[in-house]
């Protein structure tokens, strides 16, 4: 597996499917938090959370660095790190780490002291039609009960659908449950469960397709249902378009966030304008509805790699090739900036626990950067930014 295989694959599969949303962390951001804040400058003794980086410290070898991080961001090295795996890209549950090499899903049993020792692996690719392709962007649901991934070319060769796995309590075994009826190379991406676990959504631009946002349902044995719903795309200036990619859902709402890209009417290219970032909200049968428009979608981060929103529903952080950008999150009214653009260098992957830190990975520069972030402001954590040779993916585990 080449170098940076996982989020040079991911990246493609967003170039493909989307029309392209075409040093210090905060020495000039413009709000600073208060040092007299507890969760920063008291720390318990507890971890908050353990976060785990994938890296490739050399050619065709993976590794999962494995951290905990104290109530005010500072990050140690859990005993036993980095744990030798071939399986670059992560995902998570209150008990297991989950990693895949776009064939295998390895499960990972999470220790108290957050070490990982792995209990069982599945073939995933053998259960698709046709061994094509494979597992990538896993996810799990609200409950960790069961686990997701888009299956690349995984339906005749050719196109994405979802596969579901239950995932054993007591061993972390996952048991093939089935893949989506439905099939598209449009389903490019992980999908954003709502709060009530029930429905998830994502969304992509392919060509042929054209913009779209997809919806599913966690049916009774937890496998996954497409929607009957094209919901309507925020209104653009006369001529023009919007294509949107992937989808960020905050733990406690019915709200999703997506980010947008102004294409030309004419000739199907981007315009030239910023990325903006637009929001939708559910109704009880899974209907998405927006007040978005041009005019009031704020500017995002141009060509966004990667946007999550805080478990709590009250920050956006958005991650491209000049850095990161956080947003409030105002519910179903317009999202509104927080900070300017702070300038890290390229972010690729970002992550939050329970306790309103943000985590940052930017691949070419080997970096894993960890953010606190207040109503009051933003700063860089105690020990931030951390080195990391090679890091492939993210995911944190909040305590």
């Amino acid at each position: 597996m080449s170098r940076h295989f996982w989020s040079r694959h991911s990246r493609l599969l967003s170039l493909f499917a989307v029309a392209t949303i075409a040093s210090s962390v905060l020495a000039s951001a413009q709000v600073q938090s208060s040092p007299t804040d507890a969760t920063l400058e008291n720390p318990g003794t507890s971890p908050a959370a353990f976060v785990y980086v994938s890296s490739s410290p050399s050619s065709n070898t993976y590794q999962i660095n494995a951290y905990a991080a104290s109530t005010n961001g500072r990050l140690t090295v859990v005993p036993g790190s980095p744990f030798s795996t071939n399986a670059p890209g992560l995902a998570s549950s209150s008990k297991y780490i989950f990693g895949t090499n776009g064939v295998e899903i390895d499960s990972f049993a999470i220790a108290d002291d957050g070490a990982i020792a792995e209990v069982s692996s599945i073939n995933a690719q053998q259960l698709n039609q046709g061994d094509c392709g494979g597992p990538f962007d896993m996810f799990v649901d609200r409950t960790g009960a069961t686990l997701y991934d888009m299956d690349y070319i995984g339906n005749i060769c050719a196109n994405n659908p979802y596969q579901s796995f239950s995932v054993g309590g007591d061993n972390g075994d996952l048991s093939y449950i089935g893949a989506t009826a439905a099939a598209s190379p449009a389903f490019a991406t992980s999908l954003g469960f709502l709060a009530n676990n029930k429905y998830a959504y994502g969304s992509s631009c392919l060509f042929i397709v054209g913009p779209l946002i997809y919806g599913f349902e966690r049916t009774d044995d937890n496998s996954l249902s497409e929607l009957n719903t094209n919901p309507a795309m925020p209104a653009a200036p006369a001529g023009d378009y919007y294509c949107p990619g992937g989808a960020a859902a905050p733990d406690a709402a019915n709200h999703l966030a997506f980010v947008v890209t102004p294409m030309n009417g004419s000739n199907q290219q981007p315009t030239g304008g910023p990325a903006q970032i637009s929001v939708y909200t559910a109704d009880g049968s899974g209907n998405l509805t927006t007040n978005s428009t041009y005019e009031n979608m704020p500017a995002a981060v141009s060509g966004a790699y990667d946007f999550k929103a805080s478990p709590a529903g009250k920050y956006l952080a958005v991650g491209g090739p000049k850095g990161l950008q956080l947003f409030h999150f105002n519910g179903a009214n317009p999202l509104t900036r927080f900070t300017a653009l702070l300038p890290t260098g390229e972010i690729d992957q970002l992550a939050w626990d329970s306790d309103d830190h943000l985590y940052a990975i930017g691949i070419p520069a080997g970096q894993l950067y960890v953010l606190a972030v207040t109503s009051t402001g933003v700063r860089e954590a105690p020990g931030s930014p951390y080195s990391i040779t090679n890091p492939q993916s993210i995911t944190v585990v909040p305590r």
